[in-house]
């Protein structure tokens, strides 16, 4: 059957086989009268049908006149021959077709669809670039990401507990964390539950003891057992305000214990550190010695003079308050300090300023050139020799130089001359001046290291009445003399040549205050050949505790840590309740870097590929672990033409595996941060890439790097001056939170990550927060895109301690008797609300008193506006006489 049997116009009639047809000889009798006139109009002719059609119609319709007919003419015929069939017998019915267009419509009708086709692609692809562009310029208004999961976790509420509820911390019971056999902590009967649910606990807001429970007086922190402030016992010689010695500043007052429910901290350890963890400070008994809290008649800053006050007046029961608004010197102080002490500390030679340039006066090297001040008060002291000095005799012995062992630090704190200089920002830089160093006899001083941010209205450089001016028109009197003042342009011109990648745009070059800010501290250590050690502060940073007791506390931990397995150690957060003791957390460390974990970022290294060998597969879940090699030693970079001045850098005494934990005990760290210390290399942190200055080609790469979040560090001057010559010499600068722990790496220098204490403010998970914190690259924090670092941060925002973080600050501002967003203030603390349910910070009960928090350090605290009390002034009142005419 051909394809043509498909066709279903085709006639239905059945196939029949074809037999011959035979014709008479006698062409003649083919159209005889008879047969003319018996014929069948109906379809006898040929000439009107086909041979099969006609051939099937005479057999299925017999006639008798046909039939007839047919039998005469047979009896006259006698012979017959085959007939050939004729061309008519053959044709077949044409086939019958739709209706077809004409060929030029068709034509038409193709060029008109491939035009819209074409049309359409270009529409396309520029409507893909219009987006592109719109998405790139931020005029794209995208649907907001679903929420991430710790927004569904339920805020913490006993943080915001009062003094009246003070507790010893062995008998608190902590709202968080909770283990999993231990029932859910009941806000409304703390005590009850930790008793038993004993009756009569905490049934209502009056009835409680927070509401009866009176506040227990403070003590002073010199008296902690665990304080390490020196005192007389000590040798210390005590350090005063005025050069007369008898303004003294008051010690900050603690209280024993915590209020009840307070939560533990879920990151860090107090007694790693050996932070006391048993007390806690209010607001009085923490800024009360530097002003806070009176008024200003009284030489105080006029704050604090609202909410709860009971047992306020504890801080100035033995020392009376300051009067502030006298001619308060921190400089001066610092210097009296110091050379009180002197004699306790490492011997150092003062830095002298070579005279660039010729001058006549100059002699044996040294100049002669004296100031009009140095003329007046050398004059002075010839008119002023003591009695009885003989005339080639000195007045005085020389004092022996300072042989004492303790070296000093320099505390620098950073600012910029346009801050607003408010009541919060003044006590808390006394208190650091005080307790950095009045309190430690001169071991630190404290300088503001301010940023000129406009120095072409401002030309401070070229002349130094304009620097004196610049200072005295922008810092409180009291510290002016502490001020040492830098600008951008100043380093463009020491650090010419470093090539700048532009990583965050033309407004943020790599010599400004965001990407260069290290430039102004390695020329300041430069500059300051007297310090050991520099520390880096932020101007947003504020610790609740005493913070001598803290800073020593950190150098002492990091000074004992053994170098193996250290830079491991520093890139993983301690959780004490996820990990156990610190002994588990370093072992924990050891076999993650040996032998490597199972985590996001390698789960699918074994999914078999296309032409793998099908013998060898595994198991889905039989993922093999790839370790990574422990840094022990310097960390170079790859091409050795980016090496700078390493002959003298640390080597290991012993391999890697013979050490016993030994080699790094008692060494001073170069390096302390006080945020993990995590490889930025696969994260998703958007500065990883912000080093300029070493070889990259060939595929070579970027040099190996580590970075820590948020720049408050203590380095060593050996670290900065490494930083400062590698910067100018070899133009090698990376961002200011990779560029010290880098240097460190490179050169094998000891680099520590202090843990300490953090806390959050909602529910999480222990395990789930120690996976996110820690879900980097074989445990660690960094090393892979799943690094908490980067895209990841948002994580942090609860924490007391991060770079934009929103606890802290809310935190800081509740603790000094704030009202924020409609929570806490002077009603909160006074009076108790008998209708909340304690379920929420919102629906506290609140009546327990100020809060009291221990030791920690918060970050960023921003933008905190104390109410101002002032003095009233009498009214004036006039009388007016009576005018008898009205």
């Amino acid at each position: 059957m051909g394809l043509s049997n498909l066709n279903p116009l085709r006639s239905r009639d059945v196939k029949r086989p074809k037999l011959p047809m035979y014709k008479q000889l006698n062409p003649a009798s083919s159209s005889s009268p008879t047969k003319e006139r018996y014929s069948d109009v109906d379809g006898s002719s040929d000439d009107y049908s086909s041979g099969d059609s006609s051939d099937g119609s005479l057999r299925s319709r017999p006639d008798p006149r046909r039939s007839r007919h047919a039998s005469s003419s047979a009896s006259s015929n006698s012979a017959l021959m085959a007939q050939r069939p004729s061309p008519t017998s053959q044709r077949r019915s044409p086939r019958r077709h739709l209706y077809r267009l004409p060929n030029k419509v068709i034509r038409v009708l193709c060029i008109a669809l491939i035009t819209t086709i074409v049309v359409f692609i270009f529409g396309l692809v520029r409507a893909s670039q219009m987006e592109s562009r719109r998405t790139a310029e931020g005029k794209v208004e995208k649907k907001p990401p679903p929420p991430p999961p710790w927004e569904n976790f339920k805020f913490l509420t006993r943080y915001y507990g009062g003094l009246k509820t003070l507790v010893p911390v062995e008998e608190n019971v902590p709202q968080y964390p909770r283990f999993e056999d231990e029932a859910p902590y009941n806000a409304s009967a703390p005590s009850a539950q930790k008793e038993g649910d004993k009756p009569g606990k905490r049934k209502t807001a009056e009835g409680s003891p927070a509401a009866t429970k009176t506040i227990p007086p403070s003590k002073s922190f010199m008296d902690h057992p665990g304080s390490v402030v020196p005192n007389s016992r000590q040798g210390f010689q005590e350090c005063f305000l005025d050069e007369q010695k008898s303004i003294r500043i008051p010690p900050i007052q603690y209280y024993d214990g915590r209020p009840s429910g307070f939560p533990d901290n879920v990151v860090g350890s107090y007694e790693l550190l050996s932070l006391p963890e048993d007390i806690c400070f209010d607001r009085f008994g923490r800024y009360g010695p530097y002003g806070y809290g009176y008024s200003v008649k009284a030489g105080g800053l006029g704050v604090g003079e609202h909410g709860d006050r009971a047992g306020a007046d504890e801080v100035w029961k033995s020392t009376k308050q300051v009067d502030w608004s006298s001619n308060i010197d921190w400089a001066e102080a610092q210097r009296r300090c110091f050379k009180a002490n002197e004699g306790r500390y490492m011997p150092v030679e003062a830095h002298k300023n070579p005279l660039q340039g010729f001058y006549i006066q100059e002699q044996d090297g040294k100049s002669g050139l004296k100031t009009r001040a140095d003329v007046q008060s050398s004059e002075t002291m010839a008119t002023t020799k003591p009695v009885g000095e003989k005339e080639n005799g000195s007045a005085t012995p020389e004092v022996p130089k300072p042989n004492g062992t303790v070296p000093r630090s320099a505390f620098v704190i950073r600012a910029w001359d346009e801050i607003d200089w408010n009541a919060e920002r003044i006590l808390n830089l006394r208190a650091l001046v005080a307790e950095l160093s009045l309190a430690s006899g001169g071991r630190y001083d404290v300088h503001l290291l301010v940023q000129v941010r406009n120095d072409g209205k401002n030309p401070v450089w070229a002349d130094d009445e304009a620097y004196q001016k610049r200072i005295n028109d922008t810092i409180p009197a009291e510290f002016r003399g502490v001020v040492t003042l830098w600008s951008e342009t100043q380093m463009l011109a020491i650090y010419q040549g470093v090539r700048d990648l532009w990583t965050k745009g033309p407004e943020l070059p790599v010599h400004g205050s965001y990407r260069g800010l290290q430039m102004a501290m390695q020329y300041f250590a430069y500059k300051h050949p007297e310090y050991e050690h520099f520390w880096q502060w932020e101007m947003d940073i504020r610790y609740t505790g005493h913070y001598y007791d803290l800073l020593s506390k950190l150098e002492a931990w990091a000074k004992e840590q053994p170098r193996k397995g250290l830079w491991e150690r520093n890139a993983r957060f301690y959780m004490p309740y996820v990990h156990g003791t610190w002994d588990d957390f370093k072992q924990m460390a050891r076999v993650q870097t040996e032998h490597g974990i199972v985590g996001a970022d390698n789960i699918w290294d074994n999914v078999i590929k296309k032409g793998g060998n099908k013998d060898k597969q595994e198991l889905p879940n039989q993922v093999k672990t790839k370790g990574e090699k422990s840094v022990w030693g310097p960390e170079r970079p790859k091409d050795e033409k980016d090496w700078f001045e390493h002959d003298r850098d640390p080597v290991p005494p012993t391999s890697y595996e013979r050490d016993k934990y030994v080699w790094g005990v008692g060494e001073e760290a170069d390096l302390i941060t006080l945020n993990p210390i995590f490889n930025p290399e696969g994260t998703t942190w958007e500065l990883a890439d912000d080093i300029t200055g070493y070889n990259e080609t060939s595929n070579i790469g970027k040099p190996p790097r580590r970075a820590q979040i948020i720049t408050a560090s203590r380095m060593s001057r050996r670290l900065l001056l490494t930083m400062h010559r590698e910067t100018a010499f070899k133009k090698h600068h990376a961002f200011p939170e990779m560029w010290p722990a880098t240097v460190a790496l490179h050169h094998g220098y000891k680099a520590v990550f202090a843990p300490h204490p953090l806390f959050v403010d909602r529910e999480w998970p222990t395990e789930y927060m120690a996976h996110i914190l820690n879900g980097g690259r074989n445990g660690a924090s960094g090393g892979s895109r799943t690094s908490v670092f980067g895209n990841r941060e948002h994580n942090m925002r609860g924490l007391t301690w991060f770079y934009n973080a929103g606890f802290s600050a809310n935190l800081y501002k509740r603790w000094l008797g704030l009202k924020i967003n409609n929570d806490g203030g002077e009603q909160f603390e006074l009076r108790p609300d008998n209708s909340a349910d304690d379920q929420t910070v919102s629906t506290m009960r609140g009546g327990e008193g100020r809060m009291c928090l221990p030791p920690m350090l918060l970050h960023p605290v921003k933008d905190v506006v104390l109410p101002v009390e002032q003095e009233a002034e009498e009214a004036k009142v006039t009388i007016s006489e009576s005018d008898p005419s009205a």
